[in-house]
């Protein structure tokens, strides 16, 4: 609504211009009479500028792109009036539409970035079906409690963090992650609010509150990324409060001193008031202070449509210049999922070997016990298992049909004098023994992530120097790891703490100038996280203290993502450079020629208005910016 009025507004006083403009090569008036003709077409056009001049005047803080478009044009509409100084009436007005018209340009492509971020957003939905005493009603997801069942229809979004416990569907996660693949669930797997559910109906049980959820946490993240100015919207915030006064100033001189040195101060005054004039609007730094800020804004917002949430413009600065990427393993790196990699037998067969560990593991709630579980699902046979016996650092013992079934480490096979075999695969290696005699080994190990390897050949073709994984595994397991996607530094056997003595270590050894990532996804990496320059989170899957502590969060949880997030970062600090430069270089130019005379208040124009316009549309190219 305010932009139509504004447009409405520079229309008619463009038509009242070009009337104005008519009368006057028609018919020979005073200055003072065509002062009046153009002065509807200048106040209808300029009165919220003069207004903002005055208020900041009034307030102290007069210095601004207002102040210096009022002074530039009032002294254009006055300056006819001074002993043999030509009237510019057209000119003072045509100065004020074309500001105004940027203006109009800035507001359409901040609000074309916010609609472009908005649409991202629109992920939180403003009704859930809750079903309640067998009875299902749309409320607001505010009143959906914690533990109460929801239903998802095909095509409803997700509004809370739940656990499906009912019914099987794919899940269009697009919103959230940037990625068009569904993601199929079913009963006992998480769902996260912002995601649509695309084909069959599910019922879930609610996790989180409302205000708690991933899609309220993503839409509080994007909305307070403003906050954090990055250093060059710091220092054009702060140039401007400097230069604009100079400015003025300057001005100021240009108009007094050459005519009190001329000695004819009357004569030459009207032409030294024009080129103060031309230099004041030429100078205006609208273009930096409109197009810098927006191109940040418009990157965070690109990257947010990646599923790169970047909480501020001050970690894109600090982003661009990664050096050393620092990467947690578990759930980072790896999948966080333990499966049967190998089964070695001996005097049993391989189904026999993993049946009998499945069934003494069937209790355990540990990752490890799940993928043998998972590798054997035929819980239902004619075994029984009793006397189930976890035996703390060793494995678990159980009767399994009468016999005892041992499963365990070495320690455990050692402990009942069962002669165990070693294995040269990495991994975890299960042994089993029945009634004392040992039947052979199992390899269990973490799952690689799809895109780990890439992830590092991607952050290496970006410039980074040195790549590093901290974990807490055995040796062999993170060496195994680290050689299989190419990381060049690995510390393994690690406590907490220990990540952050390695952390500071590394931030000593870094390129001078350059900037430590840390990646991590568990609540274990949240001191790590908070301590290096930039701590990127894995948020989709990754712990809420995680999510907190880091300054980006990949909603995806693919390590790929963060060249991602350092390639869009480099790509809008680039955009950012080129807006300053050219409106710099320009700007240099222009006043040069105002202050030997060249230039006229067209060229001001086209310097001020149209150098502004240009970066603005440039800074918009930031919003579709790739990875």
């Amino acid at each position: 609504m305010i932009k139509n009025k504004k447009l409405q507004r520079i229309i008619l006083s463009a038509l009242l211009l070009i009337a104005a403009v008519a009368v006057e090569r028609n018919a020979v008036l005073p200055v003072w009479q065509l002062l009046l003709i153009y002065l509807p077409s200048y106040l209808l056009v300029s009165y919220d500028i003069l207004a903002e001049a005055w208020e900041g005047i009034m307030e102290r803080d007069p210095f601004n792109e207002h102040l210096l478009m009022s002074i530039a044009t009032l002294g254009a509409m006055l300056i006819g009036f001074l002993p043999g100084a030509e009237p510019e009436f057209t000119e003072a007005v045509f100065v004020m539409l074309f500001f105004q018209v940027g203006e109009l340009f800035e507001e359409y492509a901040e609000d074309r970035s916010r609609r472009s971020i908005a649409e991202l957003m629109d992920i939180r939905p403003d009704t859930a079906t809750v079903e309640r005493n067998g009875v299902t009603e749309a409320v607001h997801p505010e009143t959906v409690a914690v533990g109460e069942l929801l239903v998802l229809r095909p095509g409803d979004k997700v509004p809370m963090d739940g656990i499906v416990i009912e019914g099987t569907s794919s899940l269009n996660t697009v919103a959230l992650t940037g990625e068009s693949v569904p993601r199929t669930v079913g009963r006992g797997d998480r769902v996260i609010s912002g995601c649509v559910n695309v084909s069959g109906m599910i019922k879930m049980r609610v996790e989180k509150s409302f205000g708690e959820s991933t899609v309220s946490k993503i839409i509080r993240l994007v909305e307070s990324a403003g906050e954090n100015k990055s250093k060059s919207e710091n220092f054009i915030t702060r140039f401007a409060k400097v230069y604009t006064p100079i400015v003025v100033y300057i001005s100021l001189a240009l108009a007094i001193l050459p005519p009190l040195l001329s000695g004819d101060f009357v004569a030459v005054f009207p032409l030294w008031l024009n080129r103060a004039l031309t230099f004041l609007v030429v100078s205006c730094p609208c273009a930096l202070v409109l197009s810098i800020p927006l191109t940040f804004f418009g990157g965070i917002g690109g990257a947010s449509r990646q599923g790169i949430l970047i909480k501020g413009g001050n970690y894109m600065d600090t982003l661009a210049k990664a050096d050393t990427v620092v990467f947690d393993k578990t759930g980072t790196l790896t999948r966080g999922v333990f499966s049967v990699n190998a089964i070695h037998p001996k005097a049993i067969s391989d189904r026999e070997l993993l049946h009998l560990a499945a069934h003494v593991e069937r209790f355990s709630t540990h990752p490890i016990a799940q993928s043998l579980r998972e590798a054997y699902p035929e819980e239902s046979d004619d075994c029984t298992v009793k006397d189930v016996e976890e035996i703390a650092g060793h494995g678990i013992r159980a009767q399994v049909n009468g016999r005892s079934v041992s499963v365990g480490n070495t320690k455990m096979m050692d402990s009942i004098g069962a002669q165990w075999l070693p294995c040269k695969l990495i991994g975890t290696i299960i042994h089993l023994a029945v009634d004392g005699t040992y039947m052979g080994h199992i390899v269990i190990s973490d799952e690689i992530k799809d895109d780990a390897s890439e992830a590092i050949d991607a952050l290496k073709a970006l410039g980074v120097r040195k790549t590093v994984m901290l974990t807490g595994d055995r040796k062999e397991v993170g060496e195994d790891v680290a050689k299989r996607i190419g990381i060049d530094e690995v510390q393994t056997g690690l406590l907490p703490a220990d990540k952050v003595s390695h952390l500071e270590r590394l931030m000593k050894e870094k390129k001078a100038g350059g900037s430590l990532l840390f990646v991590g996804d568990g609540i274990n990496d949240a001191p790590v996280l908070a301590r290096a320059d930039v701590g990127v989170a894995m948020g989709a899957l990754g712990s809420d203290a995680a999510v907190e502590a880091a300054d980006v969060v990949l909603m995806d949880d693919r390590p790929s993502k963060v060249a991602g997030a350092i390639s869009i970062s480099r790509k809008t600090i680039g955009v950012a450079m080129q807006n300053a430069w050219f409106a710099i270089v320009i700007k240099v130019l222009v006043l040069l020629l105002a202050g030997f005379g060249i230039a006229t208040m067209w060229m001001a124009v086209f310097a001020d208005v149209g150098v502004t316009v240009l970066a603005v549309f440039n800074a918009m190219r930031t919003l579709r910016v790739k990875s």
